[in-house]
């Protein structure tokens, strides 16, 4: 099947997401020249479709992940819908990942999209995205074809640390810069009032990306 092909057919499908998600990655794994699940590996034991989750810990009760390969990813579909949809598959994907060996990538699929998020010990989490018209870009096959063949390779150089140092140090300045306004009375502000409406924004920073505000509304609020 060509990239074209490939497009072609998926652009239309509007089934549920149990009956286009199999034969959606089947035909994905053509495309990249992978081996399929049930291929690569018959008993199930490190690549394959509805994956166990066993319950247990923060994540709550037993359930089945979309797809699983072990040491590159948990994959879980949604039927094509809004973008907070599919955070809410990447969010379960993280879940379903915590309690399968922590695989390094939680990735959601909604035919149209996909979203691939990095999930690395000490890294920063980078989310790269690859919509259903970008595969017949050769290297958003190579990105994706990644995934399953060198998940190692999509790791960020810029580690955790990095990010909240660079954090901190902007809203240090921020901070300074808001003290240094005045009011309508030409006072200069309350630092307790900058202090608190800071923290405001930081809290609604780790909101919506943990999945509590509705994927993007923040941000977008913010623009």
């Amino acid at each position: 099947m060509t990239p074209e092909d490939f497009i072609a057919k998926w652009r239309g499908v509007e089934l549920s997401e149990r009956a286009a998600s199999q034969d959606h990655f089947n035909e994905l794994c053509e495309l990249l020249e992978v081996r399929k699940p049930s291929d690569e590996d018959p008993t199930g034991q490190s690549f394959t479709f509805e994956k166990f989750v066993p319950a247990g810990g923060k994540g709550g009760g037993a359930g089945f992940a979309d797809v699983w390969r072990k040491d590159c990813f948990v994959w879980e579909y949604k039927r094509k819908g809004t973008y907070t949809t599919l955070a809410a598959a990447l969010a379960q994907a993280r879940e379903y990942a915590a309690k399968l060996a922590n695989p390094p990538l939680a990735i959601a699929c909604d035919i149209d999209r996909i979203d691939i998020q990095t999930r690395f010990t000490g890294s920063v989490s980078v989310t790269h995205t690859i919509l259903l018209a970008q595969l017949n870009d050769v290297s958003q096959r190579q990105l994706l074809r990644r995934c399953f063949v060198d998940p190692l390779s999509l790791k960020p150089e810029i580690t955790s640390q990095a990010v909240t140092e660079e954090a901190a140090r902007t809203f240090a300045t921020l901070a300074q810069n808001l003290r240094e306004r005045r009011d309508g009375m030409r006072q200069p502000l309350d630092p307790r009032r900058v202090a608190h409406f800071l923290n405001r924004l930081v809290f609604c920073l780790f909101a919506e990306d943990s999945g509590l505000l509705p994927g993007g509304v923040f941000s977008a609020i913010v623009e």
